[in-house]
């Protein structure tokens, strides 16, 4: 499905992926990442098993490290250096995958867009669907590839707002529309948090859309009407301009795929999200 802000699909399926993988300008990056308390290693993956010809867009990596936060946005500079390394070209067509139940592969696309690349789209279903028709795959370390000429352009349908400015927003009442995609439990502050020192519960106001309900049981997307049911089970008008968190910056990206495959990329990511405002003294609320 095309973007309302680009002629690129959002997503594309495993046989899109088969029929076009080799092509010049279609380059494949894997993205998956996991919770640290999952017990998996995607570097690890990644070498046990990967879409044949793919890079690695580590999140983890590809990020500010000088940030107690985990996987804080890199600087224009750090993310332009990053993807050239990878071999990105301004022109390419670059398809995000992961393995992950959290669609991490939707940060990988949510961050290209934010520095200006229209051309990327998520494999939908992830390295599950590509296993399931048979897709070649491979496995070691990755090969290197020629420094590619990838610069950094005007976001696309991608927008980001800081805590300052989400504070003052939540604080006077007026911050609009926020959704939440972690799970009901941490959402109420029943269940802990996955990261140690934060409080429990959520911003004031915020509605929760747990990620997981826009995820079938094989890994893809639910379907336009699910996705648009998600939404709205949460209290949440998916033509209104939203602001999307989570509990680090990822699932939050989901939540914006999800409302782009809505017709709506009015969509801000909180990047610091709950490992940020949970260990803040902002205000918070518990229960659903």
């Amino acid at each position: 499905m095309p973007s309302p802000v680009s002629s690129t699909p959002l997503t594309v399926t495993a046989q899109w992926l088969f029929d076009n993988l080799g092509k010049v300008g279609v380059k494949v990056l894997d993205a998956t990442s996991h919770l640290p308390t999952l017990g998996r290693n995607a570097n690890d993956e990644h070498l046990a098993c990967r879409i044949s010809g793919s890079g690695q867009f580590d999140i983890d990596q590809i990020a500010d490290k000088s940030s107690p936060l985990p996987h804080t946005l890199p600087s224009a500079e750090l993310f332009q250096s990053q993807m050239q390394s990878l071999g990105l070209n301004n022109d390419d067509h670059v398809i995000v995958y992961c393995d992950s139940v959290f669609l991490s592969a939707a940060r990988a696309w949510w961050m290209l867009r934010l520095f200006g690349h229209e051309k990327v789209s998520v494999l939908d279903g992830g390295l599950k669907s590509w296993l399931a028709i048979s897709g070649p795959t491979e496995s070691g370390p990755t090969n290197s590839v020629n420094k590619g000429r990838f610069s950094i352009r005007a976001p696309v349908g991608a927008q980001v707002i800081p805590m300052e400015s989400l504070r003052r927003l939540v604080e006077l009442g007026v911050a609009g529309q926020i959704a939440d995609a972690r799970s009901t439990g941490r959402f109420a502050g029943i269940d802990p948090e996955p990261r140690a020192g934060l409080r429990g519960g959520h911003m004031p106001g915020a509605s929760n859309v747990p990620i997981s309900s826009l995820i079938s049981k094989d890994g893809g997307l639910r379907s336009l009407d699910e996705i648009a049911a998600a939404f709205a089970a949460g209290g949440i008008e998916t033509s209104r301009p939203v602001i999307a968190t989570c509990g680090s910056g990822v699932t939050a990206c989901g939540l914006a795929l999800g409302l782009a495959l809505l017709g709506n990329e009015n969509v801000f990511v909180y990047d610091g999200s709950w490992s940020e405002w949970g260990a803040s003294d902002a205000p918070i609320e518990t229960g659903a």
